[in-house]
């Protein structure tokens, strides 16, 4: 597998689909510690740019992400995840975190 590139910039941004559906659930960010972990678990695993630390989807909530596959994109700085959900990815309890634009 190539490895995201994280000397032009600490973060890279994580396009998170549902390995069954193909919909998009979130999009967050991970730095290099986060790439590993996520790696090293097979969960869901970003840097939170507001607390400034490593937060594993649905550490508290429940709704994981056990992460099925991993691309990297032809500049190394962005990767898609393709996970299978327990539960809701969106904080305000939607299964994405997107909705249609008017």
């Amino acid at each position: 597998m190539t490895s995201p590139d994280f000397t032009a910039n600490d973060l890279i941004c994580a396009v998170v689909q549902d390995v069954e559906t193909k919909d998009v659930l979130m999009v967050a960010y991970m730095n290099e510690p986060a790439w590993e972990e996520t790696r090293r678990t097979q969960m869901a695993t970003f840097f939170s740019r507001s607390r400034q630390q490593l937060w594993r989807k649905g550490a508290t909530s429940g709704n994981t992400m056990h992460v099925e596959s991993i691309a990297v994109d032809c500049d190394g700085d962005t990767v898609i995840l393709q996970v299978h959900p327990a539960g809701p990815a969106c904080h305000t309890g939607n299964r994405t975190c997107f909705t249609a634009a008017d």
